[in-house]
């Protein structure tokens, strides 16, 4: 069985945190149900899951990939409507 390959990946590591959560949030809009991105950061992107849960409940699945401490990898699945 093989590992479910990411639609889109966005490392957000050397983006100027004011542009991170809008382009994550948008790469998450372009994503079909079932489809996930992997996300890649310097650090814990809980605050993200927070705005996730009060922007899109229940639309999402969060899991984590990778817990650090140097490198964070999480895959944010989009779930059916």
């Amino acid at each position: 069985m093989s590992t479910p390959t990411a639609k889109s990946t966005v490392d957000v590591r050397t983006i100027e945190p004011r542009f991170r959560h809008p382009i994550i949030f948008n790469t998450f809009e372009e994503l079909q149900p079932g489809e996930f991105l992997l996300l890649v950061n310097d650090h814990d992107p809980a605050p993200l899951r927070y705005q996730f849960e009060a922007e899109r409940a229940n639309q999402f699945a969060w899991e984590y990939i990778e817990q650090g401490p140097e490198v964070w990898q999480v895959h944010i699945t989009k779930k059916a409507a």
